[in-house]
């Protein structure tokens, strides 16, 4: 890798030290227009732009294609620049060929870009969730030819029991969304781009009691916007596809699994060779275990204790040892992407000094120091080091981080937590497949994002499968 690294190096340089020459043949003007876009990805885009503006002048009003493809690196070079203006002035020049060339695929993405490039396509997601709201404002990018996100905003998000079914936590939920809609508002951002969903945490916490879940309908509806209505049809299987979609690239799909470990269940799943997502799901999570394991909330810490450890095992040997093809798939994956509020304690009580990364991998030891801490030294747990935290910003996360774990976990939620967290790190490990376990990020609100990258992502699938008949 590193020897094709340096021949690239090298044939960048000689071909950028014949800029004085004469311009360049037909043959020769694509080879830099390749090379031009290549040079991008090696961090390099100015040489990129005088490469390509070397070229494109051979092939402009002689050869549309390459015209356009020369415009459209030049666009991408200029947006590496952050230059917005001539980016986009070569996006429109490129879709303007592709239309005429009807190339839809092409024109899409240009289009695509164009609104990635102005910041005008925004996005928002809210999960109404048994434990809280969450919302995500964000944009897409095009990356390998698929679709990812930028998240613009995502507040923090207040603990409002919403499970309870109690007049005040709906009242309190419902305070919450109207914020999260004021927030909305100021992005301007139109109906059809915002995505409204019961989790399903939700729906299965409050699915046998159909009165209740209608009045936090009825509440929670009163408060969104003109032509939005929220979606009570959510699944964990589908919530689990839609999770995998909205945190997971695309180009790792094949080769990684997911699992969400939620307030009320746990769910997670993973893509096939032909694009075809298996589903499991268990109907416990962080916040609905504790009431499992001291239903009347009467037991003292020890108690609880011996309990939780207790009945997780159990819960964990009835379910997560069953052989089924799905669940034989998810340990054959050597990447398992978690995500849930349970990981992300984890990550903030134990690597604080990680609190600004996105992906951070994680190994079976984490988990089991995780366990320990919670039910021997839960104080310690709590209050990590974070002495050798130096720079400004990442302490001041971590700080905050931390303060939002304490308040949204309580020490029997995190005991039973972390018992469930590695009894699933367990049944993944129940393989000959050697795991690389990584905590994604803003995985919390995954599956809302994941809505809307699956709608755009088939909006440019489309085209590009009709024009490869």
């Amino acid at each position: 890798m590193k020897k094709q690294f340096c021949l690239l190096l090298l044939l960048s340089g000689l071909a950028l030290s014949g800029l004085a020459q004469p311009a360049p043949n037909a043959s020769a003007a694509i080879q830099f227009i390749k090379l031009g876009n290549t040079l991008r990805e090696v961090d390099k885009p100015q040489q990129s732009i005088e490469l390509l503006l070397r070229a494109l002048p051979v092939v402009k009003g002689k050869d549309l294609y390459w015209e356009a493809v020369a415009y459209e690196n030049l666009g991408l070079a200029y947006n590496d620049q952050e230059n917005t203006t001539e980016a986009i002035r070569y996006f429109q020049k490129a879709q303007l060929i592709y239309k005429a060339l009807k190339y839809t695929a092409s024109e899409t993405a240009m289009n695509e870009l164009i609104d990635g490039a102005t910041g005008k396509k925004e996005y928002a997601g809210i999960d109404i969730g048994s434990s809280g709201i969450k919302l995500a404002i964000f944009s897409t990018k095009l990356e390998d030819g698929f679709y990812t996100k930028l998240i613009r905003s995502k507040p923090d998000s207040p603990n409002v029991t919403l499970i309870s079914g109690t007049n005040q936590s709906f009242e309190a939920g419902q305070a919450v969304l109207r914020a999260y809609v004021d927030s909305i508002r100021q992005h301007k951002i139109p109906a059809e781009r915002i995505y409204v969903a019961f989790s399903s945490g939700i729906n299965d916490g409050l699915g046998k009691q159909p009165g209740l879940r209608r009045k936090l309908y009825d509440f929670l509806s009163a408060e969104l916007p003109k032509g939005v209505q929220c979606d009570t049809t959510l699944t964990a299987a589908r919530e689990a596809e839609l999770y995998t979609v909205g945190a997971i690239p695309r180009k790792m799909w094949t080769s990684t699994s997911c699992m969400d470990i939620g307030s009320g269940n746990t769910k997670g799943g993973y893509y096939d060779d032909n694009q075809s997502f298996h589903a499991v799901s268990f109907p416990f999570g962080t916040k609905s275990l504790p009431a499992l394991i001291d239903k009347d909330r009467s037991m003292g810490l020890e108690q609880y204790r011996q309990e939780a450890q207790r009945i997780i095992k159990t819960i964990a040997d009835s379910t997560l040892k069953k052989t089924n093809a799905d669940l034989i798939g998810l340990q054959q994956r050597r990447t398992v992407g978690f995500g849930g509020g349970i990981a992300w304690a984890m990550v903030t009580y134990l690597h604080p000094e990680k609190a600004g990364l996105t992906a951070i991998p994680l190994t079976a030891s984490d988990v089991e120091r995780f366990k320990r801490l919670a039910l021997t030294d839960y104080q310690a747990l709590l209050h990590p080091d974070m002495t050798d935290i130096t720079d400004a910003t990442t302490r001041k996360k971590a700080e905050k981080d931390i303060a939002n774990a304490q308040s949204q976990f309580n020490e029997k939620q995190i005991i039973a937590g972390a018992l469930w967290l590695e009894a699933v790190v367990r049944a993944y490990d129940n393989t000959t497949t050697a795991k690389r376990l990584v905590f994604i990020r803003d995985s919390d609100i995954g599956w809302v994002t994941g809505k809307f990258l699956e709608d755009v992502n088939r909006t440019y699938e489309r085209p590009l499968a009709s024009e490869a008949k």
